[in-house]
């Protein structure tokens, strides 16, 4: 059984509503989880690129990542756990993982399930909460709508989808 059902959940999925690119984070994070990430998604099969300004680079260790300098080029670590669903990753600081997605390509019980399984995946990995919260809604201190719970090990409702 999924662990969201679409009917339940389907304003946390409005584009409208929720931004189009709503933040997903890992808080909590240090250097060691950035690795631990970066080493599953090598690992995972899925496709990824990594990139410095939009120029493709090969992926660095998260210590020479988030070492960088004020003036480097911006890191981005672009992540398909689906060939059509792209997570977009912002390796700028240690203590939070931050990263989006599209919701315009999550649509129905389909996007649901491919939501669910990657943030459970990347949760699980690192032993830690994962949450989604509305574009722009205050960055570290949004207000989380869903996210996995390592205690449930599943993804859960955060807030009313009313």
């Amino acid at each position: 059984m999924p662990d969201l059902l679409w009917d339940d959940v389907r304003s946390f999925f409005d584009p409208e509503t929720m931004g189009a690119l709503p933040d997903l984070q890992v808080p909590g994070t240090s250097e060691a989880d950035w690795q631990a990430l970066f080493d599953l998604v090598r690992s995972s099969g899925w496709q990824w690129e990594y990139s410095e300004d939009e120029v493709p680079a090969e992926l660095p260790t998260a210590h020479e990542v988030l070492d960088r300098s004020e003036d480097a080029p911006m890191p981005s670590l672009e992540v398909r756990p689906v060939a059509d669903v792209l997570m977009v990753f912002r390796p700028w600081a240690a203590d939070t993982i931050d990263f989006d997605l599209d919701l315009r390509e999550l649509q129905g019980q389909r996007g649901v399930d491919i939501l669910c399984e990657f943030i459970s995946t990347v949760g699980r990995h690192l032993g830690k909460t994962v949450t989604m919260a509305a574009e722009f809604d205050g960055g570290k201190h949004a207000r989380p709508v869903l996210g996995f719970d390592p205690g449930a090990d599943r993804v859960v409702v955060l807030a009313d989808p009313a």
